[in-house]
């Protein structure tokens, strides 16, 4: 298997996830399904098949995160530098309409555009990868061809 790069950040937030998964989620179910029990015939409770169906989506999402956290490679962006490379956070300027945007690369599972972290394979990323500021990039998007110029690269 193909090791999942994450930043250290990105890391500890899955392995919290995790714990609370199974330490606070987990038995809270299990009593809210001992509880549905109690009220008599199992084939006409929603709240016990309601409550089976989380216990279900609880179990899948910590096979998941403890599938995902066993390859992760973690990578320290503090520890790079020069050009674009995972983990920078990259300050580029629309060449159209001259809008700035901050973006930091990070893996897929911890990418979140909202919050300015971008997916590591999506197609903004991979133009990006292997430039310097001041290099000119352009990017396929699903909204059309776009033009950025790079202003910054940090890595912190």
């Amino acid at each position: 298997m193909d090791k999942i790069p994450m930043t250290p950040a990105g890391h500890t937030a899955l392995e919290v996830e995790l714990k609370t998964l199974k330490s606070q989620d987990r038995p809270n179910i299990i009593k809210a399904i001992a509880e549905a029990r109690e009220h008599g015939d199992l084939s006409e409770n929603a709240e016990y098949h309601s409550a089976r169906e989380k216990q279900s989506f609880i179990e899948g999402r910590i096979k998941e995160l403890e599938g995902i956290i066993s390859l992760a490679e973690v990578i320290d962006p503090s520890q790079l530098s020069g050009s674009v490379k995972f983990g920078a956070r990259v300050t580029v300027v629309d060449e159209d309409t001259d809008e700035e945007k901050s973006w930091q690369i990070v893996g897929e599972h911890e990418a979140d555009i909202e919050k300015g972290l971008l997916n590591v394979k999506s197609p903004i990323a991979r133009a990006l990868i292997g430039k310097d500021v001041g290099d000119s990039v352009e990017v396929r998007t699903p909204g059309g061809e776009k033009s950025y110029e790079i202003l910054d690269i940090v890595y912190a």
